[in-house]
């Protein structure tokens, strides 16, 4: 019996020494925001050169953490972005190509695994507050993607039935959205309050300032880029806000904070839309106007203060990178397209060229590598009241270094260099293997009846 009793003493003291580690190292591991504005423009912070608006808030995450230059969206719309996000993978991958809309009978695919659904599994509370676009329907909704809570408007703020979800239920049919920064920052800071004994995850989704745009009556006039520049204030008040409250809680040094967007700005609706700071075209558009987005992250003890980095990175490398900074385990065989930039975050380099692959819904229209970025031909668009114009186009080169702004088309002189480029672009793609068919987002209504009795809608 005594030999026995030692024994069982024994396997005790080994299984608690074997699991401290675990335990150590996840007591270590941050809290993160993530906080993403819909359709900010790359030249819509003061950080990244507005002058007439001013975003200290926002910049603060700056002067203590990292900005970076070269950062991208998944897509140049909405609900693919969004998808790439948080799940690491290209959208493509499951065909969730375009945007969903209030008569979508479809979402991203359940089976897709989540940031929230990784960190939840490693003991993460999470939530979720803002703008989802995910798909409606119960099996789409947040709440079965990985998030333990969930307030905010299922689609973006100019489609039917922006209304507000508490969980999986309607809880206002219409929200005030002159108020809603504000409503989705009470929400946020309710979360950060309740969770703070915990470790969390926090998704804050803006509606704002996607059109319409919208300001509470405290920060109208005080911009000098008129209403949307005071929507951009008020997001950075926002900002300030969830600042101040992890900083009250004693929480600010161990909580990652991120700020960025989903795509570019939208510039077919002129003073209503945002900038692009020089760089070419805007959302829905593969350029850089529609695809490079500003980013800025910080988090004591990794990221060190007021560092740059012009590295390639993108949405897609958050869900790696949680993972590693959590140590969070990746589901064994998950295909995951971005990349893990823990080191990027310290002020190191990749060590190599990094590339990436640009698509506009499922067809594939660009590729950068290095400083090159190259663009397949395009038909051109005569524009509409949602969709800037642009001519027609050949193949087109740029030097990204040189010419951010993808003025200068140096195909012609560089067409060995352009056919590498080419190469490495096909490569890539194929090694994706068979893509799945895009996702049925919605189909038209049958209104012949009225054609029959010659009424127009």
């Amino acid at each position: 019996m005594h030999i026995h009793t030692k024994y069982l003493i024994l396997l005790l003291v080994l299984f608690t020494s074997c699991k401290s580690p675990k335990s150590s190292s996840s007591e270590n591991s941050p809290n993160i925001i993530f906080i993403f504005a819909d359709d900010l423009g790359y030249g819509d912070l003061s950080s990244y050169g507005a002058k007439d608006i001013s975003t200290p808030n926002i910049d603060f995450i700056a002067e203590n953490g990292i900005k970076f230059t070269d950062f991208y969206s998944v897509s140049s719309v909405c609900t693919p972005s969004r998808a790439g996000m948080l799940t690491g993978r290209l959208p493509q991958r499951f065909g969730l190509n375009g945007v969903l809309f209030p008569d979508s009978h479809t979402g991203m695919p359940s089976s897709e695994y989540t940031i929230a659904e990784l960190l939840k599994d490693n003991n993460y509370r999470t939530g979720m507050v803002g703008k989802w676009h995910l798909g409606h329907k119960h099996e789409y909704l947040p709440l079965q993607q990985g998030f333990d809570f969930f307030f905010g408007i299922p689609y973006s703020n100019d489609m039917a039935s922006t209304v507000y979800f508490r969980g999986n239920n309607v809880i206002d049919h219409f929200p005030d959205q002159s108020l809603m920064t504000k409503k989705l920052t009470d929400e946020a800071l309710k979360f950060i309050e309740l969770n703070s004994k915990n470790q969390f995850y926090l998704y804050v989704a803006h509606p704002m300032p996607h059109v319409p745009i919208y300001a509470s009556e405290d920060f109208i006039g005080t911009s000098k880029r008129g209403l949307y520049g005071d929507v951009i204030q008020e997001l950075d008040w926002s900002v300030g806000k969830i600042l101040n409250k992890l900083d009250e809680m004693k929480l600010l040094e161990n909580t990652m904070v991120i700020f960025s967007s989903d795509n570019g700005p939208w510039l077919t609706m002129k003073e209503m839309g945002g900038s692009s700071g020089g760089l070419r075209n805007g959302k829905m558009y593969t350029f850089e106007g529609g695809m490079r987005v500003p980013t800025l992250a910080m988090y004591k003890g990794l990221i060190p203060v007021g560092i740059e980095t012009n590295e390639i990175a993108s949405q897609l490398d958050w869900f790696p990178t949680f993972a590693s900074i959590t140590n969070s385990e990746i589901p064994e065989n998950m295909i995951l397209d971005g990349l893990d930039i823990r080191e990027i975050l310290k002020g190191n380099s990749f060590g190599f060229e990094r590339d990436y692959l640009f698509f506009d819904y499922e067809k594939l229209e660009a590729y950068r590598k290095g400083d090159w970025k190259i663009k397949l031909p395009y038909q051109g668009w005569p524009g509409s009241w949602y969709k800037s114009p642009i001519d027609a186009h050949d193949t087109l080169l740029f030097n990204l270094s040189e010419d951010p702004g993808e003025k200068n088309n140096i195909f012609e002189y560089n067409k060995v260099l352009a056919r590498k480029l080419a190469d490495s672009m096909i490569k890539k793609y194929d090694d994706m293997g068979e893509l799945p068919n895009s996702i049925v987002i919605r189909t038209d209504a049958d209104e012949s009846h009225l054609r029959e009795l010659n009424i127009e809608k």
